[in-house]
């Protein structure tokens, strides 16, 4: 009996390979256990279905046979599944123990080390320092009383306009406040919010927790907190927030992270986030926090909207605000809409509609803002949409909070 082929790992990145002259499905880790990145050539992309921890390699090797018409496949099997799996692409020891080095590193670290510096931005401060003005100086100062703002997490390169909408010439009064970064889990678990005490380094220097109420939210949240989770040390939504927040008030600026996870029960199953109890006690400690810290706050969320085209699933070629994205131009807005007139409960109500056809991964940000912070109101400063690439678009925007 031959033997079984391990699971493919389904938490990772697949997609048209970007390069020209080397077509295929393109690979990588999005949580970076992994550093590889491997394009599988056309003709055996259909053979990775069998790597689904039932089929065995003779399966394989049938399958291997019929595309071929080469009898003498055991060279290509072998190399394909030894490819995969020292890519560590594979459920098996060696993604185990690759998974186990990259967490037990991040939780023995005092830090959280930049995971995006020399790729979305330049690792090192006179560049990133250029590229800060080139993106935001020369907006005028914006009037007292702002109590947050929200801004992309797309690339900064992406999304510059918006992050200028958002952050632009916020006044330097706000530099003493404690920043409650809310982000964007891309990869944590639903219905959790993750939490680290180290301080972020970026090529500007240290951002400072702010440990009381880290130590706070832990106590008194519950179980939906995920205490140093893992996936704050390769997520940008916040990460982008810090770089932005240190070129305007300083390398030291004392920050409150919060990953957001996904309120997936409450969109596929009904209801509301709240529900889930454990959701509930952490809305409720936060807008506790809030309340009682309210001048000495500032919030931010970093967040992006729409994904819609191909990349994301969807059965058509999405182009910025033609066709398809005229109309999800008009549903975002229509929640943006909800957001700036403080009702979560409308706001939310759309997200639930079709389960999110329109895929805003920042939905579970905003939604914890406006539970935390009911007296908040809104002003959209900027709206675009992006194509990411040709046949995918991502929505974004900047807005600036009151209350």
């Amino acid at each position: 009996m031959s033997n079984v082929l391990p699971r493919l790992r389904m938490n990772l990145d697949f997609m048209p390979s970007p390069v020209e002259d080397r077509p295929g499905l393109l690979i990588r880790d999005p949580f970076q256990y992994s550093e590889a990145t491997l394009i599988v050539p056309p003709p055996l992309v259909p053979v990775l279905e069998y790597y689904d921890g039932e089929r065995s390699e003779t399966d394989l090797r049938s399958a291997l046979f019929e595309i071929t018409g080469d009898l003498q496949v055991g060279e290509i099997l072998h190399h394909l599944t030894d490819t995969l799996r020292t890519a560590g692409f594979l459920e098996d020891e060696i993604y185990q123990a690759m998974r186990a080095d990259r967490e037990r590193e991040f939780a023995q670290s005092p830090h959280r080390e930049p995971a995006h510096s020399g790729t979305a931005y330049p690792d090192d401060e006179p560049g990133l320092r250029a590229m800060m003005r080139e993106y935001l100086d020369g907006e005028p100062p914006q009037r007292d009383g702002l109590i947050g703002i929200a801004a992309p997490h797309v690339s900064p390169e992406g999304g510059w306009r918006c992050y200028r909408a958002a952050y632009g010439g916020l006044s330097r009064d706000y530099a003493d406040r404690t920043f409650v970064i809310l982000g964007t889990s891309h990869y944590g678990q639903p219905e959790r919010f993750g939490l680290t005490r180290k301080s972020w380094i970026t090529p500007w220097g240290e951002a400072r927790p702010d440990l009381t109420l880290i130590d706070e939210l832990q106590a008194k949240a519950g179980p939906a907190v995920a205490m140093e989770d893992y996936c704050i040390a390769i997520e940008h939504s916040i990460e982008f927030q810090v770089i932005f927040l240190q070129h305007l008030f300083g390398p030291n600026v004392k920050i409150l992270p919060i990953l957001c996870g996904a309120y997936a029960r409450s969109v596929y199953q009904g209801g509301m986030p709240e529900d889930d109890e454990g959701v509930k006690r952490f809305l409720g400690t936060l807008g506790e926090i809030g309340a009682r810290e309210a001048h000495k706050l500032f919030w931010v969320l970093g967040v992006d909207m729409a994904h819609m085209g191909r990349r994301y699933g969807d059965p058509f070629q999405a182009e910025a605000e033609r066709g398809e994205m005229a109309d999800v131009m008009d549903r975002d807005r229509k929640r943006i809409g909800s957001i700036a007139d403080g009702d979560a409960a409308g706001f939310w109500n759309q997200v639930r509609e079709r389960h999110d056809d329109l895929k805003w991964c920042g939905s579970s940000p905003f939604y914890t803002f406006l539970k935390a912070m009911p007296q908040a109101r809104g002003a959209l400063t900027r709206y675009e949409q992006w194509n990411i690439d040709p046949v995918s678009v991502v929505s974004f925007a900047g807005m600036r909070f009151t209350g």
